[in-house]
């Protein structure tokens, strides 16, 4: 019992102190080069060093890793595990390649300076610009080529780093390819400078670029090959055509239009004195025989013939007059939006006409096409002169009318419309009376007379709104009493409002031609 109270007490375990972070401590020592992983044969190389234990770097290796992680070195955008990294692979290849003592280690750039330089070379190397020379940063810094490296500079295309006093390839151009320090560097220009070619021999790529560089060569030193799909060029086969207006030679008042592929010839065009005499032919012509098809294709040639000489007067815009005249006659709306487009123009060089006349076919066309942001346009560029002018004035109280809904007031304007606008009035007036009818049927129950139908939309007669009624599908409507023909309000709206949508879809321009 006394021996056993002589004997220290132990413990069955050995107390640690307790983790309180994942982690790892740094323990690496930043004033020694970081641990190099080198094969057997390279553990004895030239420094000595023993493969077990600490090893002793040369003062200049020791001095480069003190300068690396000094604070004045130290850059924002390389953080110290990268710098780590760097070390490890430009030490860990001078060891390899038995320059570690040789090495112009006070010369050789930081490693945070090489991770600069790497990303800008390969951010350049994404942008398409002019092929950025890569400079090799080891090349010039082994102790017999540091003078050299003042005096001579490398190719960024050369086949690699030669020690030529030593007879030893550099060791980051040892290997098949690149290696995983040349593998940062982007070769933007792969073509081989100064007669040079790479070791492996010219890739694919390479032969496609000389061989174009080659074409283009032969091309500027010689005339351009003849393509088989293109025997000819328009400055080959066509003479120099003057610059400026032509002046026509033509005496021919009848001329078939023809589309324009090329430069005008003087000898089919016609000048202004012919054109002149055409026009009062063609006047002529359109009073006795009232063929719009021949009469829009001579017009079409006269406008043409005007182009082409460059003519602007008044005898340009009283051409156009009439044959937008004309085309609202036949109800062309497109030749007359020709027309109305030119007359325009030459409106605005003062050249004379009829333009408040052709401003109040503008309203009344927009009236028909349900264009309000041109109607707006031209509402907002009318003077006071020109609303004061009675077609001006007709157009806007049409348009007032059918924005009010009030057809009583529309159909006494469409029965007293001036000059031509009747004809532009004729292409919409047929949705205006559905509308009406629509109104009508509403408000009067349970039938009204055929006449008041007549007298309030315009029509003529009573066979003509009756032909109307009985053209949309409502003929049952109408009934006949002993006071006449009577139309039963009561059932019209579901025969009108749908013929009234159908007619109110925006319609475009429309040709006979």
């Amino acid at each position: 019992m006394a021996h056993a109270q002589s004997m220290p007490s132990s413990t069955a375990f050995t107390a640690v102190a307790a983790r309180r972070t994942f982690s790892k401590p740094l323990t690496t020592d930043l004033t020694q080069p970081p641990p190099i992983a080198t094969s057997p044969t390279s553990a004895s190389g030239p420094t000595g060093a023993t493969p077990k234990g600490r090893r002793d770097w040369p003062a200049p290796v020791r001095s480069y890793v003190q300068r690396s992680f000094a604070e004045g070195n130290i850059l924002p955008e390389v953080t110290p595990q990268e710098m780590e990294v760097k070390l490890k692979q430009v030490i860990g290849q001078s060891v390899e390649s038995g320059t570690l003592a040789v090495m112009d280690w006070d010369n050789l750039p930081l490693p945070q300076i090489m991770i600069k330089e790497e990303r800008a070379r390969m951010h350049s190397a994404k942008l398409p610009s002019s092929p950025v020379v890569h400079r090799n940063e080891f090349a010039t810094f082994t102790a017999r080529e540091t003078n050299e490296a003042k005096s001579k500079k490398r190719n960024f295309l050369d086949t690699g780093p030669v020690d030529e006093a030593a007879g030893r390839v550099a060791p980051w151009a040892q290997g098949n390819g690149r290696n995983a320090f040349e593998s940062r560097i982007s070769y933007p220009d792969k073509r081989p400078r100064n007669g040079t070619s790479d070791e492996n021999g010219s890739s694919k790529s390479f032969q496609i670029l000389d061989g174009r560089k080659k074409r283009f060569e032969h091309t500027a030193r010689g005339p351009s090959p003849v393509r088989p799909w293109r025997t000819s060029t328009a400055k080959e086969t066509s003479p120099q055509q003057p610059e400026g207006p032509i002046i026509g030679r033509c005496q021919d008042l009848e001329k078939k239009y023809f589309r324009l592929t090329s430069a005008p010839n003087p000898d089919t065009v016609r000048p202004l004195p012919v054109l002149e005499k055409t026009l009062e032919h063609l006047k002529r012509k359109w009073k006795q025989e009232r063929n719009y098809f021949y009469i829009c294709d001579q017009f079409k040639s006269l406008r043409q013939d005007l182009t082409v000489q460059r003519i602007k007067s008044g005898f340009t815009v009283n051409a156009y007059e009439i044959h937008a005249r004309i085309a609202l006659e036949q109800g062309d709306l497109s030749e007359y939006n020709q027309c109305q487009t030119q007359l325009r123009a030459l409106y605005a060089q003062k050249l004379g006409g009829h333009p408040t006349e052709f401003m109040a076919y503008r309203i009344l066309y927009f009236l028909h096409t349900s264009n309000r942001t041109d109607m707006n346009d031209v509402l907002a560029d009318l003077t006071a002169t020109e609303k004061q002018d009675p077609a001006v004035k007709h157009a806007l109280d049409t348009r007032s009318a059918l924005a009010l809904g009030d057809y009583h007031r529309f159909f006494q304007l469409y029965l007293d419309t001036p000059n031509m606008g009747a004809y532009l009035m004729d292409m919409f007036v047929a949705r205006e009376r559905l509308s009406a009818l629509s109104a009508i049927c509403r408000a009067y129950k349970p039938d009204i007379k055929l006449r008041f139908v007549t007298e309030e939309l315009g029509f003529e007669s009573d066979d003509e709104s009756a032909r109307f009624i009985c053209d949309h599908g409502a003929q049952h409507l109408l009934e006949e009493r002993d006071d006449g023909v009577r139309l039963v309000t009561g059932r019209g709206s579901i025969y009108f409002e749908p013929a009234l949508k159908a007619a109110s879809a925006r319609p475009g321009p429309k040709s006979h031609v």
